[in-house]
């Protein structure tokens, strides 16, 4: 678990910057300039995501059971994690309806696959690795919505193509991945 956690505070931490210290990020990125500022911030978060992937694997070697989820919560698991691959589509496909409506979709896709990754799994590796990621999750989106209206940030509107295009690339992610890449890349295949 040590490896989990360590690898969660260093990836998390990293990515918690701009929710807990914005203007520190602000006077570090101009007095060390971008280039050295995104360098270690790269190096440090893939250093903390080495951690949590070595950590995860070796704590599900020995699992340790707080509940067993009913079989009904893998089902919205799927239906979730649906959800979360077509916020993740939204982030990138320009002019989307649903980025123009929910401004971070990115974000609310890390919500939504933390929460279908704690309704279908009960042990505590499992936890600890979307729990914290859900709370990340929150506490960013916060962050994100306040900064826009401090800023005063403005979205371009959605058109009903682009809106299309981002379900569908979503959607077909999301098949790929659930029907072939979980099972390669994680060694659990949800859909047997």
């Amino acid at each position: 678990m040590v490896y989990l956690l360590a690898g969660l505070v260093i990836f998390l931490g990293m990515h918690s910057v701009r929710i807990v210290a914005d203007g520190w990020r602000t006077q570090t990125l101009t007095r060390v300039g971008e280039g050295a500022y995104k360098g270690v911030y790269s190096l440090l978060s893939l250093l903390g995501f080495v951690l949590i992937v070595y950590g995860f694997g070796v704590a599900r070697e020995t699992p340790v059971l707080l509940w067993t989820p009913p079989v009904g919560m893998r089902h919205a698991a799927s239906l979730l994690t649906l959800v979360a691959f077509i916020l993740l589509a939204a982030a990138y496909v320009p002019r989307n309806g649903i980025k123009a409506r929910v401004h971070h979709p990115m974000v609310l896709g890390v919500k939504a696959w933390a929460l279908a990754h704690l309704l279908a799994n009960g042990n505590l590796a499992h936890v600890l690795l979307f729990g914290a990621f859900l709370v990340w999750g929150v506490l960013c989106f916060i962050a994100s919505r306040r900064r826009d209206r401090a800023m005063g940030a403005l979205y371009a509107a959605g058109t009903w193509s682009a809106t299309a295009i981002t379900v569908v690339a979503g959607g077909l992610a999301w098949m790929a991945f659930a029907l072939y890449l979980h099972g390669w890349l994680i060694g659990i295949r949800p859909f047997g």
